[in-house]
């Protein structure tokens, strides 16, 4: 009996998009569709229209150019001192996925570093600072991108080396 419930369950879900006409993956939804307007950029505004995650922004060598250190990829956007110390990370994600988890991640910045403010950059974003590590948050219509910094000696010692290090990452950003 119970090798036949799952068949017939599945049966029952899929039935009614065959019998209406699964979504074929059509066109978005455009300015000129019912109940969608676009706002003064031209983007969809309610239409759930998302872009892909964008790939990571950056090779080994232009990290090590923007931090003004040795640094060599590690995969997955993480790039690290090759001696298991300093490391930079670079999460990306789709705007709507960045728009979700923002207001979070800067609640959780508050607690976890000294100093929080706004990045001036894209169309929200922060940069939250301490003695050992950074993170900077910024979300445009390229994307979302989450930055973070951790242990890197010679930043530590200059009173703003993790912020004037995470704002030159943040204007070489594809935004």
């Amino acid at each position: 009996m119970r090798r036949l419930i799952a068949p017939v369950v599945c049966s029952l879900l899929l039935f009614p998009l065959a019998a209406c006409g699964a979504d074929d993956g059509g066109d978005a939804p455009s300015a000129g569709s019912p109940g969608v307007e676009a706002d003064g950029d031209g983007d969809l505004a309610g239409a759930g229209v998302d872009t892909p995650a964008p790939p990571c922004p950056f090779t080994a060598d232009k990290i090590t150019e923007l931090v003004g250190q040795s640094m060599v990829d590690q995969g997955s956007c993480s790039f690290g001192d090759g001696k298991g110390v300093a490391l930079l990370t670079i999460t990306t994600a789709s705007r709507i996925a960045g728009e979700a988890t923002y207001d979070y991640q800067r609640q959780q910045a508050t607690s976890t570093y000294r100093e929080v403010k706004d990045a001036g950059k894209g169309d929200k974003g922060y940069l939250a600072t301490k003695d050992i590590g950074a993170e900077a948050v910024v979300i445009s219509n390229a994307g979302s991108y989450t930055v973070t910094l951790s242990s890197f000696e010679r930043l530590g010692a200059a009173p703003d080396g993790y912020e004037r290090t995470l704002r030159g990452l943040l204007d070489a950003l594809p935004l």
